[in-house]
């Protein structure tokens, strides 16, 4: 540990008082003696290595699908996900005598349809890549008490019904049946439709002529099913889970999940098209199933030259601090301020036509604590958990001394009454980077600030200097008032 005496830094000290990222007002509550006050500065050093995230907490909003692999680790991986669809309250409908669309004495649909609408920007790899996917029917609905995370396998786990509704189908993301007139209008986004017209047995052994005919008459016969999203899909459409099947090359980001079911009316005399529209939204769930080549991450794992950051569910990076060493300086000074800086890697690679960005955000937080943040969906601290995004080819964190602290003091409240508590916490000085996905809000001012973060469940990967024989440099300042 290098360590320096600086006296008399006034301005310093005022920089710098506040154990907070939140750097407004620092230094308002120090003395105006400010000669009084010994400043102290030291550089101490923190381990990291790469581990692996096995799988994350899966109930989100991001959706991805598809499957690619990593130009530069070689490594595959391949996203899936579940989805409800959720029910407006007190849906309103025509008189079922309205309907014009029958068929032997008997209202039905035209047509049914699930519509796939990508967000492009947020997509990776080639557009015309494609994709064959199987849509399987839900035999129940995900349960909103469940923790899911994303090594959560339906199919094993017995979400599916045996003689359910089952779909195969192959597309691209770009959707190419469109008119290119069309698909250069301003605000156009790439779209699939997954038919569902052929007949369909319900639970009961009732067969309809397509799934939408199912929803409409299911309205009329039970229309207790249809008051909220919870009766409708623990009674109507559980959901369903889209698998890949067979293809390579893309990971595409689902913005909207909508089921359309088509029919036509009466109004006012006239016949008119009409259809009831049901999305996917946070009001019901959503998880992502990820897949990732495990002997590739781990031989990414065991290159101690570096570590490193890979979403969805791959590779983690553990730092362990010097907190032993940090508190023994601050037995009689105060703690003001710890500063480190992860410094990104670059893979040397340009000749990569789909490179994979590394993550805008990452957190850090207790290494206990990482599943419950999710699982809890809390926001950082500033105590126990911290975040920042990439900034000059780094990720940052200007002031970690709460952290610091709090562990310090755990430590030694936990020596008073159990000699072998650090065995026992063997995670106690320890945190973890993970990559997050950030929620934004813009207010009048058109500032943006986070609002929300989870785990982020789209491509991203870097290197970070690291791992063996590379400690990563901790900035440290102690202040205390001179002696008279």
């Amino acid at each position: 540990m290098k360590f320096n005496w600086i006296t008399a830094i006034a301005i310093t000290a005022m920089a710098i008082t506040s154990c907070s990222e939140d750097t407004e007002g620092i230094g308002a509550s120090l003395t105006d003696e400010t000669d009084k006050l010994e400043v102290t500065t030291g550089i101490f050093t923190a381990t990291t290595r790469s581990i692996s995230a096995d799988s994350v907490y899966a109930r989100n909003f991001d959706c991805y699908f598809g499957k690619v692999k990593d130009p530069e680790t070689g490594a595959y991986v391949k996203s899936e996900f579940m989805a409800q669809f959720n029910m407006l309250e007190d849906m309103k409908m025509p008189l079922r005598s309205d309907i014009i669309s029958t068929s032997e004495g008997d209202i039905i649909a035209d047509s049914c349809e699930i519509w796939l609408i990508f967000n492009r920007s947020q997509c990776y790899g080639d557009s015309l890549a494609p994709l064959k996917i199987n849509l399987l029917e839900l035999s129940k609905p995900m349960s909103d008490i469940k923790t899911y995370y994303s090594n959560f396998d339906p199919i094993g786990e017995g979400y599916i019904r045996e003689d359910g509704l089952r779909k195969s189908m192959a597309f691209s993301m770009a959707n190419l049946t469109e008119l290119d007139s069309i698909r250069n209008i301003s605000g156009y986004r790439d779209y699939t439709i997954v038919t569902l017209n052929d007949p369909y047995t319900d639970k009961y052994g009732k067969t309809y002529n397509n799934y939408g005919t199912y929803i409409l008459r299911n309205y009329y016969d039970h229309p207790e099913y249809f008051k909220n999203s919870y009766m409708f899909v623990n009674n109507i459409c559980p959901g369903f889970f889209f698998e890949i099947e067979d293809g390579l090359g893309v990971m595409a980001k689902i913005e909207e999940i909508d089921l359309h079911v088509f029919y036509r009316r009466l109004e006012d005399g006239e016949s008119a098209y009409a259809s009831i529209a049901l999305s996917s939204t946070p009001e019901v769930l959503q998880t992502t199933r990820v897949v990732n080549d495990e002997g590739a991450l781990q031989r990414l794992i065991d290159d101690t030259s570096c570590t490193y950051l890979k979403a969805p569910a791959g590779i983690f990076t553990e730092v362990t601090l010097p907190v032993d060493e940090i508190d023994q300086y601050q037995v009689n000074d105060s703690l003001l301020s710890v500063s480190m800086s992860f410094q990104r890697l670059n893979s040397g690679r340009y000749d990569v036509q789909y490179p994979i960005n590394a993550p805008s955000y990452i957190l850090m937080v207790h290494k206990d604590s990482l599943n419950s943040f999710f699982e809890k969906q809390t926001m950082y601290n500033y105590t126990y958990s911290f975040a920042t995004s990439l900034s000059s080819n780094a990720y940052s964190f200007s002031n970690i001394c709460n952290m610091i602290s709090l562990m310090a003091m755990k430590k030694n409240e936990g020596l008073k009454s159990d000699p072998y508590w650090t065995i026992k916490h063997p995670n106690w000085n320890k945190v973890v980077l993970v990559p997050i996905a950030a929620t934004l809000t813009t207010d009048s001012y058109n500032n943006q600030t986070v609002s929300g973060v989870s785990n982020q469940m789209g491509l991203s990967s870097t290197k970070l200097v690291g791992g063996d024989g590379h400690p990563i440099e901790m900035k440290v300042i102690f202040a205390k008032f001179k002696e008279e």
